[in-house]
């Protein structure tokens, strides 16, 4: 194992706690993977790590090594894709995650189109709602709804999502329709906890102005496909991106109410992080995305 595979290694060692998931994540033989730690460290004439049966962790020197070794390995990356986007198509493998219903829309039916383009990339993606640790989990680029909040990720809109409020018809027979917030504030919501753990309010835009509020429920979610479930099993109103339900708002199993104050539209971004910034993998994936949102929003 040559030095920059050992400080791949090491990195993924070091991010994941583990010396079998990194070798599982590597395919490689897990006694491979002690002896090349062995021989790293003798090399150095440190101890980079402590291990003990349940858990990896690095020693200050090893801190101070992996600190060292993703700046090592990211100049080398961008050094060579620099050179590379100009001669040959971008390969290797990208790890992507995104949102369950956004994948099912946008990206996945698409995806003969993007393998016909890059041939020589292997995509491995992530489905969920989840909040994803893009440098602890390997990750190279997540597709994400709502304004970003960390700072040390670069982002880039690429499409803007209509949403609409709704609840099924038969919630409706039950309850009636409310025609002012006042009622629709003593109704029942699906209730959604979005990735900062708080649940989100409903937002609408009265007069040029917006209005936020937050319903009782019966039940809250953190996923996608279940807040729909609930609100089509009648438990409530939700809010969410139109697309997910044109079908059955067409149909009239789900009611929308206040039309004409719907909230702005909802941004759904490509976050990367800075590391990534010049990958030829993630740069032409990324324009891949924004062009199929671009066409199918």
């Amino acid at each position: 194992m040559d030095r920059l595979d050992a400080m791949r290694l090491f990195i993924r060692i070091v991010d994941l706690a583990s010396f079998t998931k990194a070798a599982d994540e590597l395919q490689l033989p897990r006694a491979s993977v002690s002896l090349a730690m062995q021989q790293l460290e003798a090399r150095l004439g440190v101890r980079l790590l402590n291990r003990t049966t349940r858990h990896v962790s690095p020693t200050p020197d090893g801190e101070a090594y992996h600190a060292r070794c993703q700046q090592i390995l990211q100049d080398v990356g961008e050094a060579e894709d620099l050179f590379r986007s100009t001669q040959l198509q971008p390969r290797g493998r990208l790890r992507v995650d995104m949102q369950g219903n956004q994948a099912q829309r946008f990206v996945l039916p698409f995806l003969g189109d993007f393998h016909a383009r890059y041939p020589d990339i292997e995509l491995e993606i992530g489905l969920g709602d989840r909040l994803v640790d893009l440098v602890r989990e390997g990750v190279d680029c997540v597709l994400r709804s709502g304004e970003p909040r960390d700072s040390s990720m670069v982002g880039r809109r690429v499409a803007q999502l209509r949403q609409v409020t709704c609840a099924s018809r038969g919630y409706i027979d039950r309850r009636g329709l409310p025609a002012t917030l006042a009622e629709f504030a003593t109704h029942q919501a699906v209730n959604y906890v979005g990735s900062s753990g708080r649940v989100l309010p409903f937002d609408f835009v009265v007069d040029g102005q917006p209005t936020s509020l937050t319903l009782a429920g019966p039940v809250t979610v953190s996923s996608a496909s279940a807040y729909g479930a609930c609100c089509l099993a009648g438990l409530g109103f939700i809010q969410a991106p139109r697309y997910n339900f044109e079908a059955s708002l067409a149909s009239g199993e789900l009611v929308e109410v206040f039309p004409d104050w719907q909230p702005a539209p909802m941004p759904v971004y490509v976050l990367y992080p800075h590391a990534r910034q010049l990958s030829s993998r993630v740069r032409v994936f990324v324009d891949w995305v924004a062009e199929r949102m671009a066409a199918a929003s």
